[in-house]
């Protein structure tokens, strides 16, 4: 895989508008996120007009429901071409081996394991699980590839650990990077680009730290740059 594949540009928007305008400035960028906030707003022609452009998709919605409900969902988005879908692992195996059996054409679905905005305390105070972190996560992405995902969505920290139990070819898309220098906002298990390749990771999903930079187009060269010497 070339490095500017690597790279997922989270388009953290809140119109068509402004994807085509940050778009134009980032003319290198291969593959784009679409979260929530933006597919909301524009529905499925936003997914229609980033292929036509020759862009990848990761459309992610983290869906978490029934078991019907959930593969109906991914029965429906998945005709739209995405090259990632996702859904909250959280929902248990049932939920995902129908999803993923209703999946079409070439898109991989992809389980959510534990946010990057969870550390410690949230799990075992808030959300109520026992345990580390870390072994959340891999217990979930277990659940995930017995029921037939491609990969997970988990924090860089956790890519070597998922990898070694999953083996190499179960993907590791990982948001929670942040290049030196750039305030962790939200995320709290975080690593630099590089480091995140290091530890396995197969994507890496950036959004503020290019989308913020006065200079995005530059911001991105940079991120490029600094993975290319391990990709």
């Amino acid at each position: 895989m070339r490095s500017v594949e690597r790279i997922i540009v989270a388009l953290d928007l809140a119109s068509q508008e402004e994807v085509l305008a940050t778009l134009d400035r980032l003319p290198d960028v291969e593959f784009v996120k679409v979260g929530m906030e933006l597919f909301y707003s524009t529905g499925p022609s936003l997914i229609h007009l980033l292929k036509d452009r020759g862009l990848k998709v990761f459309l992610d919605l983290k869906v978490h429901d029934i078991p019907n409900t959930a593969a109906g969902a991914m029965g429906s988005l998945s005709k739209l071409g995405c090259d990632l879908l996702n859904l909250h692992c959280g929902g248990g195996f049932e939920m995902m081996k129908r999803a993923q059996e209703a999946v079409v054409g070439d898109t991989k679905l992809i389980g959510v394991t534990q946010l990057t905005s969870t550390n410690q305390r949230i799990l075992n105070e808030e959300l109520g699980i026992p345990g580390t972190v870390e072994a959340s996560v891999l217990g979930y992405a277990q659940l995930a590839k017995e029921a037939g995902l491609a990969g997970v969505v988990c924090s860089p920290l956790e890519v070597k650990a998922v990898k070694g139990v999953c083996g190499s070819e179960f993907l590791a898309v990982t948001p929670g990077v942040r290049p030196l220098g750039v305030d962790r906002q939200d995320q709290k298990r975080t690593m630099t680009p590089k480091e995140a390749l290091q530890a396995g990771s197969d994507y890496l999903v950036i959004g503020r730290p290019i989308l913020a930079d006065p200079d995005p187009h530059g911001a991105f060269c940079r991120i490029l740059e600094e993975i290319e010497v391990v990709a």
